[in-house]
């Protein structure tokens, strides 16, 4: 072998550890995030962050419970950096000690975004990044809605549908009602009796969107809450359907993300969360219909906003259910609710 060969070989061998060490220096980024909408959380969010990072996006994907669950066995050495709950959901991480605080000044984009998304768990355990609104939807042509309490009018008797308390709009229907009802009653009673009253005149308890869709569309029901993340497929119907805004407001619910104990890589995930809440991601997000944006600077033209909860006047109108009083009074939510309105 030449001197020439030797160099030639060596200089190979330099490129190929160069290599091999640069692969094992790139940093990887576990999120847990609900399955929904992967494709487009693909293209708007995780390709851009691993390309401006020059990181790797690792996805774990599943049920609130689910992941919940995981959280808690890996709890001494977790696998994920990142997670996305519902406000609820992690506050009972935070609660159990699965949760680290967000360092503010590693999330500039905070500036940007509502105020009531900015530290909504408290002790900065999570940031909102997406909301929705919650109201009743109706046949504007059959029916005229102004209160929470015209789900219950005569003259709906036997037309409407209401969410099952399992799902999450079943307590923030009773949230609503209750404060329709004008007493303060963090356990429901009055609106679990007002329910029960009238569940009879009730065509189901639903569990699914879908299935309002099709209740609607069947004309079983010419009334029932619903989120905002279901009006798109709703304004497809053809037929005379409005979104109510009652005189006591509208309910909705918030999407969180929080930072888990014990993360790898806590400035990559800072990194992430601050990616995430930027005007840039939220306006694909938004322009997808994926999620309503919680950042401000994010405009959108009628045909878009109108699939979802856009702008401060509607984020004004939201009255969110604290997830403290969430997870005090889930329980008695659901007792009341079993033998009152289910038995």
């Amino acid at each position: 072998m030449t001197a020439r060969n030797i160099l030639a070989l060596g200089a190979m061998s330099l490129l190929v550890l160069g290599t091999g060490s640069a692969l094992a220096q790139q940093k990887t980024l576990t999120i847990s995030v609900y399955g929904i909408a992967q494709d487009a959380y693909k293209a708007a969010l995780y390709d851009p962050f691993e390309a401006q990072c020059g990181c790797k996006v690792v996805v774990e994907s599943g049920t609130a419970s689910e992941r919940l669950a995981k959280l808690e066995v890996n709890a001494s050495a977790p696998a994920v950096d990142v997670i996305a709950f519902s406000d609820a959901n992690a506050l009972e991480a935070a609660n159990k000690g699965l949760l680290a605080p967000i360092d503010p000044a590693k999330v500039p984009n905070l500036a940007d975004i509502y105020d009531f998304a900015k530290d909504p768990l408290g002790n900065k355990m999570g940031v909102g990044y997406t909301f929705y609104g919650t109201s009743i939807v109706y046949r504007s042509d059959l029916v005229k809605i102004e209160s929470w309490l015209d789900l219950f009018k005569p003259e709906l008797a036997g037309q409407v549908a209401l969410p099952n308390i399992t799902g999450t709009q079943g307590p923030i229907t009773l949230f609503m009602l209750q404060k329709a009802i004008g007493k303060d009653d963090p356990k429901f009673a009055d609106a679990i009796d007002l329910v029960a009253e009238h569940k009879n005149d009730v065509v189901t308890f639903y569990n699914s969107g879908s299935q309002l869709t099709q209740l609607l569309q069947q004309e079983e029901v010419i009334a029932s809450v619903t989120g905002r993340f279901s009006w798109p497929s709703l304004m497809k119907l053809d037929m005379p359907i409005a979104w109510a805004a009652p005189k006591e407001g509208q309910t909705g619910g918030m999407n969180v993300l929080a930072l888990v104990k014990g993360a790898k890589d806590p400035e990559l995930a800072h990194q992430f969360i601050n990616y995430w809440l930027s005007a840039e991601v939220q306006q694909k997000l938004a322009e997808g219909l994926v999620d309503s944006p919680v950042n401000t600077k994010v405009t959108l033209p009628e045909d878009k906003a109108e699939g979802l909860t856009y702008g401060a006047e509607s984020a004004k109108a939201i009255n969110f259910l604290p997830p403290a009083q969430q997870l005090e009074n889930r329980d008695a939510w659901l007792s009341g609710w079993n033998s009152k309105v289910a038995n």
